[in-house]
């Protein structure tokens, strides 16, 4: 077992040394606090502890802001975002902009308002469809957010390669007449990365020429809640991606780390006329530089710093561990995510999650078992951990076929 674990550990890419979160110092004192107990609800989990996210994999979003946004929020401008004079966010957002590529962009309190705020600035006048991925969070992890805040029709499209949407995939369900029978498609939203997985940037402008050339143009929107994924893979430059929508929402609360936050962003008029829809779900925000001056310590040092790219390293070698045992995947790991295969491994889900537990580390339960997620805050500990129930449970699997 420890072979494996070393072997493991041999491939691991460290973190450039351009950025050291000062908390990672401190770690190392508390491995006799974890060793005691990993999941236990009294852990410190802010300042000067990596707290419950070192040892869970459950998602990205389970990070905790470090010292540097942490501290950022004592020395921020509190004035009003709704009357747009809070200096700390107007900074920000023309610092989003020109990082993607647009003309203006609006901090919104989460993904899913950031998405919702997007739609229904997009969509002017029933009735309208927008078509996505089957399986992207617009359609199936929002509330059912379109039907109810935008009245639209949704158009989910299963990609025909089984990985993406393509160009053939989107004009195959398009709908273009202007028919009394029909709902035309107002908005085609892509979701980049999902699952994990890249669209790649081809496919992306092949879709949004198409869209753009349309009479009348049919507005493009990604879901870029983990954008930063895809350009720390290589896949393409954040503008790259971003100027081929003309709506986007980006998060910062996931693999970024900061406590609370996403924005839109957009060209001049779409930002003003979101700004109502902002104000209709409730996201008006007095004191925002509260919000965006971690926010942007976590674009600075987590994005911009190169924190990413080892998360992924760490995910591949996990992934290659696991088939090297002789299990299989569900999907590629392409970027942070590892979607493994229980039921090829022989193990039942529930089973699987409560193994992870008594391993000291957390795993996804319900539908989305058996996905493991890297993030910048996990320790080493916790991959050492995962390192050996993966060997656990396949070699559970290989003594009941040897038998």
């Amino acid at each position: 077992m420890s072979s494996i674990v070393s072997s493991f550990r041999e491939g691991a890419v460290q973190p450039p040394a351009t950025y050291k979160d000062p908390r990672e110092e401190r770690w190392e004192d508390q491995t006799a606090f974890f060793a005691r107990d990993p999941l236990s609800t009294n852990q410190q989990t802010a300042w000067d502890s990596p707290g419950q996210a070192a040892f869970d994999f459950r998602s990205d979003y389970v990070t905790s802001p470090n010292i540097a946004m942490l501290a950022s929020i004592i020395k921020t401008s509190l004035l009003d975002d709704v009357m747009k004079e809070d200096p700390t966010t107007n900074s920000f957002q023309e610092f989003i902009a020109q990082l993607t590529g647009h003309e203006d962009s609006l901090l919104v309190m989460s993904g899913t308002m950031g998405n919702q705020v997007a739609l229904r600035t997009a969509l002017l006048a029933p009735p309208y469809s927008i078509l996505a991925d089957s399986r992207s969070h617009i359609i199936g992890m929002e509330a059912g957010g379109p039907s109810t805040l935008c009245g639209a029709l949704m158009q989910g499209v299963a990609p025909s390669n089984g990985h993406h949407l393509t160009l053939e995939d989107v004009k195959r369900h398009v709908t273009l007449r202007e028919d009394v029978y029909d709902c035309p498609t107002r908005i085609i939203s892509l979701e980049n990365t999902l699952s994990g997985t890249i669209m790649p940037l081809e496919d992306v402008r092949a879709i949004s020429n198409w869209a753009r050339s349309q009479d009348p143009p049919i507005h493009m929107h990604l879901d870029g809640a983990r954008l930063w994924e895809a350009v720390a893979a290589g896949a393409g430059t954040l503008k790259e991606y971003a100027t081929c929508f003309d709506s986007a929402q980006l998060c910062f609360t996931k693999g970024l780390g900061a406590p609370i936050g996403s924005i839109v962003i957009g060209n001049k008029a779409f930002i003003k006329r979101a700004r109502w829809m902002r104000k209709l779900l409730g996201g008006g925000i007095r004191a925002a530089g509260i919000v965006c001056a971690p926010a942007r310590v976590a674009v600075e040092q987590i994005f911009l710093g190169g924190r990413l790219r080892a998360n992924q390293e760490t995910a591949k070698r996990l992934s290659k561990l696991w088939v090297s045992l002789g299990g299989k995947l569900q999907h590629p790991t392409e970027t942070n995510m590892i979607w493994l295969d229980l039921e090829a491994a022989g193990i039942d889900k529930e089973h699987f999650a409560d193994m992870a537990e008594n391993a000291g580390v957390k795993t996804m339960r319900g539908r989305l078992q058996g996905r493991l997620i890297i993030h910048y805050q996990i320790c080493d500990r916790a991959l050492e951990a995962l390192a050996n129930l993966f060997a656990e449970i396949l070699k559970g699997k290989r003594d009941y076929l040897q038998k």
